[in-house]
């Protein structure tokens, strides 16, 4: 995976280079305002880069096997459309973190208790929370905006009408599939008293889709397929391949904010847990457990003060309920259609073993 890792590093140096460029006209309003690109630099380093590698393999997955040849100024498209996509990446996170009131971020304080711890140690006027809270969805949004600005300069650079208007639509398309299904995640912590399980468990389904599988794998995908001038054929067997595992990405996800080693995950272990989330593993488990369990697991469920002992009551629940191995069962079924899409696609070869490289990392992870 070595063209992986020099991926991650023209990434880092080109979003590096994009706050370079921003830096300055940031300080233009004033030396206050720069919390606001420390922050976002903090955000912006590191990290497993998983939509920008998706991006450059669904680019490569098509470009190479077509008859034209790669340029330089292609080249530095497709990087640039993988740095914005982990700009967006970046918005989502502190996003998240606002809404689900978490206060720890990839092992270190996310980015609104960062806010706020700073406007405690000046002792300044008002909440501190609440000035934490509203700095943090300001950064987001920026974050938000710059993204859209790179990936403007992304697709000016590649110096092809058709292929640019085709990638900034999958752009678009996913910035609301994202939006809507954190909507959707948000609605499912409060709606689910009224649902039936069938419903509860349609409900997260839907969520896994649109707030996480499309956005982290099949849009990066088929963004780097347009930008690459992938066929009809081409962009359906990227996406064949990009839902399925993007499902199992987030089922992966769900299992290790409940049960991940919080010295790996940067999260609180059962994180998930005091934040209520109705995920496909919790709606399993409710379906399976007696009405008596049942009623304790939704008295705890979603309780921010949810001590160790509850978290490991509800994490028995789960496993005693068969809602674990089950999740895990629809995790290699998934990653199976996912493989099988690829068998037969019309892609570049050194592409396609890639991608099934990238299977095994994003779904068999402990963090």
């Amino acid at each position: 995976m070595a063209d992986s890792v020099r991926l991650v590093d023209l990434v880092q140096a080109r979003l590096d280079g994009f706050l370079d460029d921003r830096s300055s006209i940031v300080r233009t309003v004033g030396a206050d305002v720069t919390a606001l690109l420390d922050d976002s630099r903090r955000f912006l380093s590191g990290g497993k880069r998983f939509r920008a590698q998706f991006c450059h393999w669904g680019w490569r997955a098509v470009a190479g096997i077509r008859e034209s040849p790669v340029t330089q100024r292609e080249l530095d498209a497709v990087v640039g459309a993988a740095s914005a996509l982990e700009l967006f990446h970046a918005a989502a996170l502190v996003h998240d973190d606002v809404i689900d009131s978490s206060d720890t971020r990839r092992g270190e304080p996310s980015a609104h208790r960062r806010f706020a711890d700073r406007h405690a140690d000046h002792r300044w006027a008002g909440d501190a929370a609440g000035f934490g809270t509203s700095a943090a969805i300001l950064l987001g949004d920026l974050l938000l905006g710059w993204s859209d600005e790179l990936f403007d300069d992304a697709i000016h650079e590649l110096g092809d009408a058709q292929r640019a208007r085709a990638a900034r639509r999958l752009f678009n398309t996913m910035r609301t599939d994202v939006t809507a299904g954190q909507y959707l995640d948000v609605l499912e912590e409060s709606a689910w008293v009224e649902r039936d399980e069938q419903e509860l468990l349609d409900a997260a389904r839907r969520v896994v889709v649109f707030k996480s599988a499309k956005y982290s794998i099949e849009s990066p995908l088929l963004i780097g397929a347009a930008l690459g001038g992938g066929s009809e054929a081409q962009l359906e067997a990227l996406s064949a391949f990009g839902l399925p595992l993007g499902i199992a990405f987030q089922l992966r996800d769900d299992l290790l904010g409940v049960f991940g080693d919080a010295a790996v995950t940067g999260k609180p272990s059962g994180d998930d847990l005091r934040e209520g989330k109705r995920t496909v593993l919790v709606a399993l488990t409710r379906s399976r457990v007696s009405s008596s369990v049942r009623r304790a697991f939704d008295e705890l469920l979603g309780d921010p003060e949810l001590n160790t002992e509850q978290v490991l009551m509800l994490q028995g629940a789960m496993r005693d309920s068969g809602a674990v191995e089950e999740v895990e069962e629809l995790i290699e079924r998934e990653v199976r259609r996912a493989n099988a899409a690829l068998d037969e696609a019309s892609l570049a070869p050194e592409a396609i073993a890639a991608l099934r490289q990238l299977t095994a990392r994003v779904t068999d992870r402990d963090a």
